[in-house]
């Protein structure tokens, strides 16, 4: 067998490819099943649990409600302050926590022992009504109010306590709402409310305790699924590195050693070796007729106009971004600051494009203040990329820690295969500059768009 035939034998990356799909879908139904089952187990669990605790919530409302009536009640008998009797009221007529404390636990199916606690507690708490609905009508008779809730012309004083003076009826109202029948039905309340959240308790741990073994069993079967899926993944891995990136990184140490790939395997890795292999020849003949004094600007290190013609005449339209930067209002930075100070904002401004740009980049002065970045092998697929360079590179510029005042740029972008050669590629970024010059500065614009800012 021939070398040539040897190079055309093997699997192609097409076959390669059509497989690891088929294999990436079956995987992922596996995947989507059992974490499908588990989310569902999960989702029950939650809103089982969110249930309970919307009840435990609701049994204490109870008595977070009752407890907030005793002491506006109390504080209104000690100073007859009308403000604790309204807002004993709105609690008990307008607010309604006790209320939606029982019809909460009723909706939501709880435990039958613990709402009848509840409801118990809650007999006792309108029991206790009666005492303050008598301790501040006392209050009411010795301050001479007239204008109360209605509710409260249904209370009869007994003769003993009509005929007290006013200090007198203050006094008995205190003593209504502090004495110890009063905090004997407020500790049956209690009682009652201990055995109601007790139950809860004990019905959510005898939940949690089956959840969690109903869990535990599809867990196992979600690791039967995990190890198979592993096996397939680890037979992709394998059949990826065997077929594709084997002859990818053996391009790699060729490139790292400076020299040729050879066009070898596949058909459309062939294809990117004779495209780089081209490059490769165009790279090495421009270094032949460059050395770096002559491609080189002497102020920044970057590029200058006679680098720059020899790039752009050699680079991939169809695999390169233009993007052309000019340095905002910069002749104000010379007249203000001097020319001293605006050849040490270009290069910082150098400084900070070697920064956010890669090292394979190249970065040009083809101007006074103006400058251009080739982004070679990009796709056209990254605006978004592009856009957060530009804001970063403004970010850094406009930085003062090192002396020098803040900076902007404005910035036009197009990609090469938008363009029908070098030079119309220029004047559409160029175009694009100029308009983000036009839309205020310190912007961005991606040309033939209709507007990119900041």
């Amino acid at each position: 067998m021939s070398s040539n035939q040897k190079e055309r034998g093997g699997i192609s990356l097409r076959t390669v490819h059509f497989l690891l799909i088929v294999g990436a879908v079956i995987v992922s139904i596996l995947m989507f099943l059992t974490s499908y089952r588990l989310s569902t187990e999960f989702e029950s669990m939650t809103e089982t649990s969110e249930r309970q605790i919307e009840l435990r919530k609701a049994a204490r409302e109870l008595m977070d409600a009752s407890d907030y009536l005793t002491e506006n009640v109390q504080r209104f008998t000690l100073n007859g302050d009308r403000t604790f009797m309204d807002a004993y009221f709105r609690e008990a007529f307008e607010a309604n926590h006790r209320e939606e404390a029982i019809q909460t636990m009723s909706r939501e199916g709880g435990n039958a022992v613990a709402l009848k606690s509840l409801q118990t507690a809650m007999d006792h708490s309108v029991r206790l009504m009666g005492l303050e609905y008598y301790a501040m009508r006392l209050v009411i008779e010795a301050k001479g109010y007239t204008d109360y809730p209605e509710i409260l012309d249904t209370v009869q004083l007994s003769e003993e306590d009509q005929v007290l003076d006013s200090e007198a009826k203050m006094r008995k109202a205190t003593e209504t709402v502090l004495n110890d029948d009063y905090y004997f039905i407020k500790n049956v309340i209690r009682a009652h409310m201990r055995n109601s959240l007790n139950e809860l308790e004990k019905m959510a741990y005898d939940f949690d305790a089956s959840a969690l073994d109903s869990f535990r069993k599809d867990l196992n079967k979600v690791r039967v699924v995990v190890i198979i899926q592993t096996v397939g993944i680890l037979f992709m891995v394998w059949l990826t590195s065997r077929l594709g990136i084997h002859p990818v990184l053996n391009a790699v140490e060729r490139i790292k050693a400076d020299s040729p790939i050879p066009e070898v395997g596949a058909n459309e890795f062939r294809y990117l070796a004779r495209a780089y292999n081209r490059m490769y020849e165009v790279y090495k003949r421009s270094l032949e007729h460059l050395n770096f004094k002559a491609s080189h600007d002497e102020l920044t290190g970057a590029y200058n106009r006679s680098g720059y013609d020899l790039l752009f005449s050699s680079i991939e339209l169809d695999s390169t971004y233009m993007v052309m930067i000019d340095v905002d209002n910069f002749k104000t930075i010379n007249d203000t600051y001097g020319h001293d100070c605006g050849d040490r904002v270009l290069i910082k401004l150098v400084r900070v494009l070697k920064n956010n740009f890669r090292s394979d980049d190249y970065i040009c002065r083809i101007g006074g203040d103006e400058f251009v970045v080739f982004m070679v092998h990009a796709t056209e697929a990254q605006h978004n990329l592009i856009a957060s360079k530009i804001v970063k590179i403004n970010e850094d510029m406009a930085r003062t820690d090192d002396g020098l005042p803040p900076v902007s740029i404005s910035v036009g972008i197009v990609h090469g295969s938008k363009a029908t050669n070098p030079e119309n590629l220029f004047l559409k970024t160029d175009e694009a500059m100029y308009k983000a010059k036009q839309n205020g500065k310190h912007t961005f614009r991606f040309g033939e768009e209709t507007e990119q800012a900041q």
